[in-house]
């Protein structure tokens, strides 16, 4: 995370009126390359992209890129951008899945994307990252 984009409800930036307490804004380019760990404080992967609902104004999903060595051989995920919790303090998200458990998890092959739209295919991913 750039501490420069990274921007709290005490900015300058952020319009009072629309922000609630506790708001972070964040900007996707940022977002993108960050590590995220699991409660056990174990690395899952990186951020690769970031999915946005355009008919809701939301983000759907993060794509976690996990498993390869040097960006080869990733796997992909989707993961439910309500599944992953900021850390400030370390720079990073968090993604309560352990190591084992991310290797079941529904996933895909860099060039070929699923149909994130899909709504059977939605369903199978929120279905494995909720609890």
């Amino acid at each position: 995370m750039n501490d420069s984009t990274f921007q709290t409800n005490n900015s300058s930036f952020a319009a009072a009126d629309n922000m609630q307490a506790g708001t972070i804004l964040l900007s996707a380019s940022t977002i993108t390359g960050d590590d995220v760990y699991n409660m056990q404080d174990e690395e899952l992967g990186k951020i690769q992209d970031v999915m946005l609902d355009i008919a809701e104004g939301k983000i759907r999903y993060a794509v976690l890129a996990s498993g390869g060595f040097l960006g080869m051989g990733d796997r992909l995920f989707a993961v439910p951008w309500k599944a992953l919790k900021l850390d400030e303090a370390n720079n990073r998200f968090i993604l309560d899945v352990d190591v084992d458990s991310l290797k079941d998890a529904p996933g895909f092959d860099k060039d070929q994307w699923p149909n994130m739209a899909d709504t059977s295919w939605n369903s199978t991913v929120e279905s494995f990252y909720t609890r």
